[in-house]
Parts: C-alpha cells; sequence; structure tokens
C-alpha cells in the first residue's frame, strides 16, 4: 500500500487507484497528523510512503524505521500530467 502524504495532488492519487495500486490519501483520511504520525502508521503492516516533503528521508532514518519506505517526488508542476 502506498500512503499520500497530504501534499500530494489529487489527481496523482487518483491515477493511482485508477492503476489499481492501493493508495491511502492522507489529505483525505487524515489531515494536519504529523509526519512522526504517519511514520508511525506506515509500519503496521509496512507501507511506502510518497511524498514531495525531502523531510521523511531523514525521518525514517532518524527513527532508525527499517519497514518503512520513502518516495519523493520531485517535478515541475507542467509535468504532473506524465506522472
Amino acid at each position: 500500500m502506498i500512503i499520500a502524504d497530504e501534499n500530494i495532488p489529487l489527481a496523482v492519487i487518483e491515477k493511482l487507484r485508477l492503476s489499481h495500486v492501493e493508495t491511502y490519501s492522507i489529505f483525505e483520511n487524515k489531515r494536519g497528523i504529523s509526519d512522526k504520525e504517519i511514520i508511525d502508521f506506515a509500519q503496521h503492516p509496512p507501507k511506502i510512503i510518497l511524498t514531495e516533503d525531502k523531510d521523511f528521508g531523514d525521518l525514517v532514518f532518524a527513527y532508525d524505521q527499517k519497514k518503512v519506505s520513502v518516495i519523493l517526488l520531485r517535478y515541475h508542476y507542467s509535468d504532473l500530467e506524465r506522472i
């Protein structure tokens, strides 16, 4: 399962879902929770965090979270459709 951080555009989340990728949206379900809470949520069972926030990589390593993976998206807004 992928956990889409609050900063992931809904268009990306919808494309993932249309591609049959199980995607949980923080924006839709748990808006306002902390990054640490997202990391905790991503552990049981292990999930992938999809984010535009570079701090997640640092946090995962700082808290020694071996069960959590992070995909960091970096793109120009005009490339959104290609993502």
